[in-house]
Formats: structure tokens, C-alpha cells, sequence
């Protein structure tokens, strides 16, 4: 691929998604977003577009003794449960930066919850490994912005 890949590519591991109204959060790891067009399945069997997109889900790993942090994302989950809060739907962003810190991609999520919390499974036999907890969230929209 030498010569190829333009230099300074963007590390999977260096990115940050931080969400309007709550403190900067640290997620140790992201699902990526998928973005999807709604289709349909034609008799003549093609495939077409229903001009819509669905919407996507992004899962994140937080370390389970950031306790402010995880007090602000439970926060949020109470306030998208019954009775729902106005403002649970929220913005956010993810960005993605280069090696260098020169390049980055920067994506809006719009109308963003959390829809589930997955608690870590924990056993005394395990030699202390990071616990974290699994937060799934919603999004509306995905908007690339750079």
C-alpha cells in the first residue's frame, strides 16, 4: 500500500465524542456508526431506494469508576426514561484525528440517547482487568461536518 495511502492517516485510536450539555466523557472504545439507506426489494428483482435512512446506534465502553462521568450518563438515561424529558435527545460529536493531530474528521450526531446500560460481569477468579460499562445509544442523524 506504500505510496498509495496518503501520509498522516487517522488512528483508529485517537478520537473523542463529546456530548452537548454533559462533561467531557472517556469512552475506551466506539462501535462504528452505520449509516443505512431504507430500500425495497423490486418484483423484477433490483433494489431500490426508499430515499430515507434509517437510524444508527453507537455503542461505547466507559470505565466504571470515572464516577462524575458515570453519573452524567445516568443522568441522561433517567431522563429518557417515563416521564420522558424534553431535552433527552441530544447532540454530539465524534471526531477522529489524524497521527499528527493536523487531519481530522469531525461527524454530528443528531437526536442522540442512551437506549441501554450493560453493567460488566465480574468474578473474584479475575486478576483485576479494567471493569467498564457498556453504554448502546441512539442517533437520528449522522452529519459529516469535516
Amino acid at each position: 500500500m506504500k505510496g498509495v495511502i496518503q501520509p498522516d492517516h487517522i488512528g483508529r485510536n485517537k478520537y473523542e465524542m463529546t456530548v452537548i450539555g454533559l462533561p467531557p466523557i472517556v469512552f475506551t472504545s466506539l462501535t462504528g456508526l452505520e449509516d443505512e439507506l431504507q430500500t425495497t426489494d423490486l418484483p423484477d428483482r433490483t433494489r431500490a431506494t426508499g430515499g430515507n435512512r434509517g437510524m444508527a446506534e453507537i455503542v461505547g465502553m466507559h470505565p466504571a469508576h470515572h464516577q462524575l462521568e458515570e453519573a452524567a450518563l445516568e443522568v441522561w438515561f433517567r431522563e429518557s426514561q417515563d416521564p420522558v424529558s424534553p431535552t433527552y435527545k441530544k447532540v454530539a460529536a465524534l471526531t477522529m484525528k489524524s497521527i499528527s493531530g493536523l487531519t481530522v474528521r469531525t461527524f454530528t450526531l443528531l437526536g442522540m440517547f442512551p437506549r441501554k446500560r450493560k453493567l460488566p460481569d465480574v468474578e473474584m477468579a479475575n486478576e483485576g482487568e479494567l471493569a467498564q460499562v457498556e453504554w448502546t445509544f441512539s442517533v437520528d442523524d449522522i452529519l459529516p461536518t469535516t
